[in-house]
């Protein structure tokens, strides 16, 4: 018999055999997914973005079906009607869903935060943070290289070619808080959207200690305490030099924000005061 003929059975033979053993393994094996982790992804967004807490779609509706309830199980980009269509799949209670949405704690633009060198080299955030404090005096503030706009799926962030800091924006913004691990300076945060979305917060992370880190930013937050002693409902604190607001005590009755020598406490869409010669 031919060579070439023998060496091709004996090819077809061994393929044969594995074919078989294969079949055998994998039903040996086989391992059977509860068909309503299929349901619940179908459920979901689908854009894997790893808001929620797992990697993926998939993981996040492994640990609903896993889970004995539904409590801190949060589709954040799908909000509140996707988990209330997971719970009806799994007969369980969705967790109420707080919108939130990403914040910049930075407001030292190319103005109030003027340069004093300049970074030639890799255009990313995390290598330049890792080489040197930054194109200004203040070593806290917004590097402004793009990482937290690469990682954004979702169009809701880019970076001010003007100010140089992200602006986010809010109807687009899904709250998956990839922008938050990508930053590594830590200025970006998730926070409750509030009352028609108004908000009060420190628009800082600067925590040099007195009046000196005023020559780096001028609207730096020198730790003054004055907001703090404003406040009468305990909703703002001052560690490390850094003034806080808890935004499940703000009332929002803005006060802090007019006593702030600096400006560093902003306030979010509420409607411009009227002059008291208006007014009047």
């Amino acid at each position: 018999m031919n060579i070439f003929l023998i060496s091709i059975l004996t090819l077809l033979f061994i393929g044969a055999i594995s074919a078989v053993i294969l079949f055998f393994v994998s039903k040996r094996f086989q391992v059977f997914e509860n068909p309503l982790i299929h349901q619940v992804e179908i459920a979901l967004p689908a854009v894997n973005c790893g808001g929620c807490g797992y990697p993926g779609c998939h993981g996040f509706a492994v640990a609903c079906v896993s889970a004995e309830s539904l409590h801190n199980l949060v589709c954040t980009v799908g909000g509140k009607a996707t988990m209330e269509n997971v719970a009806n799949i799994l007969g369980k209670t969705a967790s109420p869903v707080i919108p939130t949405h990403a914040v910049v704690h930075c407001g030292g633009n190319c103005e109030k935060r003027p340069r004093n060198n300049y970074y030639d080299g890799v255009s990313s955030c995390a290598i330049a943070h890792n080489l040197y404090g930054g194109e200004t005096g203040c070593t806290f503030g917004c590097l402004g290289l793009g990482d937290c706009e690469v990682v954004c799926k979702f169009d809701a962030l880019h970076i001010n070619q003007v100010t140089k800091l992200p602006e986010i924006d809010e109807e687009k913004c899904t709250s998956c808080n990839a922008c938050v691990k990508a930053c590594p300076k830590s200025i970006i945060e998730l926070h409750n959207k509030g009352i028609e979305s108004h908000r009060i917060f420190v628009n800082c992370v600067n925590k040099d200690k007195g009046e000196t880190i005023l020559e780096s930013c001028s609207v730096a937050c020198i730790g003054c305490e004055k907001c703090m002693k404003e406040c009468a409902y305990d909703a703002i604190s001052v560690t490390n030099n850094l003034a806080f607001i808890d935004s499940y005590k703000c009332t929002l009755c803005r006060k802090c924000v007019s006593v702030c020598p600096t400006n560093a406490i902003v306030e979010i869409n509420f409607p411009l005061k009227m002059s008291k010669s208006f007014e009047n």
